[in-house]
């Protein structure tokens, strides 16, 4: 008993599944037309889908069609295919369009070199197999490698890296048999190669959609967490995060700063030049206190021109030492032909919180510390007293 797998049937469940592929994704690309990645997924399963129409005909086509221009296509359509991949994983610059391009180019050329002076079926299957195996490689190890990536990235990495052992394996299984190796000549190597073809086809759909749709929810919880003029989180996700945040210090018996700022005269500025300039002061503020914070610190805008930094871990000393170093930073917004000069008010509170500390009473605190900032003359810092 063998387990042979026909080649014509195949070959003809990757031409029904490119072909609904394509019947699907068009409903959704009528309405994307400007999006480049969708553009060239839509494009690579249309030329696919011929391609391998063409290879199912042979014998029924011209070998120009079933052969050259069938194989031709197919190159083409595994190249925007990874392009599509790659512009998902915001990896396609021009460095890799010119690689792409050029190595395009050098399987369609190769392929028909060899149909010209060494037209033997096991070669082309060689030169093919290592051309698509090669269109691969990039994005596998981009999803299986790439910091922060998601368990359905390295999932689908490690399936690509196995589809390249296995088309590796198909051409030097067919270097080795010689000319007895034939598109439909069954066999063990033949029917592993094109098992492997069959799951590139179900990676490049379903899961180029699920990649899709997981940057969509990054892209939706980006939005709804940081604040649009600013970058920093949102009042609702500071808040949220400040309260896990004291939840895992009161656990560890750690030290945790609440810091309460805001910009002095900041109404003064707007009347004097205008809300667009201080739309740039607040991004000319955030931008030069955010590149003094470690990963683990909260930066959020509470409203207006109101801000709070959670600095976990923070005693007294090194969160003085840190606000006073960011109250001495040169803030100063030139932008847009205009140059504002300004300065912060802050109010400073540290606690080692326990179970029962709250949120709000640490921020009722630390407001009046802020607002003696302001009665002290502006330009300063308040450091709170509460007992958590």
């Amino acid at each position: 008993m063998d387990f042979f797998l026909d080649m014509k049937t195949i070959i003809l469940t990757l031409v029904v599944g490119h072909l609904f592929t394509v019947i699907l994704i068009s409903a959704y690309w009528r309405t994307h037309k400007k999006d480049a990645k969708i553009n060239a997924f839509f494009f690579a399963k249309c030329t696919q889908a011929l391609a391998w129409l063409f290879l199912a005909l042979r014998g029924g086509l011209p070998d120009a069609i079933s052969i050259s221009l069938a194989n031709s296509l197919l190159f083409v359509g595994a190249a925007l295919e990874t392009i599509a991949v790659l512009m998902l994983l915001q990896a396609f610059n021009p460095t890799t369009r010119k690689i792409y391009g050029i190595l395009t180019a050098w399987n369609v050329i190769g392929f028909h070199l060899i149909i010209l002076f060494c037209n033997q079926e096991d070669i082309r299957i060689a030169f093919a197999s290592l051309g698509t195996a090669l269109f691969i490689f990039f994005p596998a190890c981009k999803l299986f490698k790439e910091s922060g990536s998601s368990l359905l990235m390295k999932i689908m990495g490690s399936l690509y890296l196995l589809v390249i052992v296995a088309l590796l394996g198909r051409a030097v299984a067919a270097v080795l048999s010689g000319s007895s190796m034939g598109l439909f000549t069954p066999g063990l190597s033949q029917t592993l190669s094109f098992l492997s073809l069959y799951l590139v086809m179900i990676l490049g759909n379903t899961g180029y959609v699920l990649l899709l749709k997981e940057q969509s929810d990054r892209d939706l919880v980006r939005l709804a967490s940081l604040d649009d003029l600013t970058g920093v989180f949102n009042r609702r996700t500071f808040i949220y995060r400040a309260r896990k945040c004291i939840e895992q210090c009161a656990k560890k018996k750690a030290p945790i700063t609440l810091l309460l700022f805001d910009v002095d005269h900041f109404k003064q500025i707007n009347d004097t030049y205008g809300h667009v300039a201080g739309d740039y002061v607040l991004q000319d503020l955030t931008q030069k206190i955010m590149r003094q914070l470690a990963p683990g610190d909260l930066f959020g805008r509470y409203g207006g021109d109101e801000f709070a930094i959670i600095l976990p871990g923070q005693d007294e000393q090194r969160s003085s030492r840190l606000v006073e170093q960011i109250r001495e930073t040169a803030f100063q917004m030139s932008r847009a032909n205009v140059e504002v000069r300004y300065t912060l008010s802050m109010g400073l509170l540290t606690v080692v919180p326990n179970r029962h500390t709250e949120l709000e009473s640490l921020y009722l605190s630390c407001d009046k510390a802020l607002y003696q900032a302001k009665r002290n003359g502006r330009d300063g810092v308040a450091r709170a007293v509460s007992e958590a």
